[in-house]
């Protein structure tokens, strides 16, 4: 029996509420965000999170580290192990940065741009076939309430 026929015989899901049905999504996201993130890893050689590091690593060359940290929301550690496992595969290059020898300058090697370049398999390619079947109005309220859910619970802190 397929997965569809499976689901069609299955009870509708009970009503949670707002907060428990909307959660109930967002944890739908990240379970296909991980398993995605995992299909890359195998087939491609990164993670969903490292190839998006590469790719704006990519279109900011010579960014520092702490200002990717802040574009992907996490703590510069958290970056820094990242940063360091796409090194060791001669995805990245760091350098000091010749104004401040504390920061690290990010770079892309040649081996990068092939990752960087490709278009199917990926997590992106996912989204962005979500997002081209969304309109901008309901793209824009959607980003808004993301940015709201994760300032929200960026003050439980």
């Amino acid at each position: 029996m397929s997965r569809g026929a499976r689901r069609a015989l299955a009870p509708p899901l009970p009503h949670l509420g707002d907060v428990l049905d909307f959660m109930r999504l967002i944890w739908a996201v990240d379970h296909a965000l991980q398993k995605a993130s995992k299909r890359m890893k195998s087939a491609m050689g990164v993670t969903g999170s490292q190839r998006l590091v590469i790719r704006i690593v990519s279109r900011f060359p010579g960014l520092p580290a702490g200002r990717i940290a802040e574009l992907l929301h996490v703590h510069p550690s958290t970056l820094t192990g990242v940063l360091k496992r796409l090194e060791r595969q001669g995805l990245i290059r760091r350098r000091s940065d010749p104004k401040d020898a504390r920061r690290a300058l990010v770079g892309i090697t040649e081996k990068g741009r092939f990752i960087e370049a490709a278009a199917s398999g990926t997590v992106e390619a996912g989204v962005e076939r979500a997002l081209a079947a969304t309109s901008s109005g309901h793209l824009e309220a959607a980003r808004a309430l993301l940015a709201r859910i994760a300032e929200s619970l960026d003050a439980e802190k």
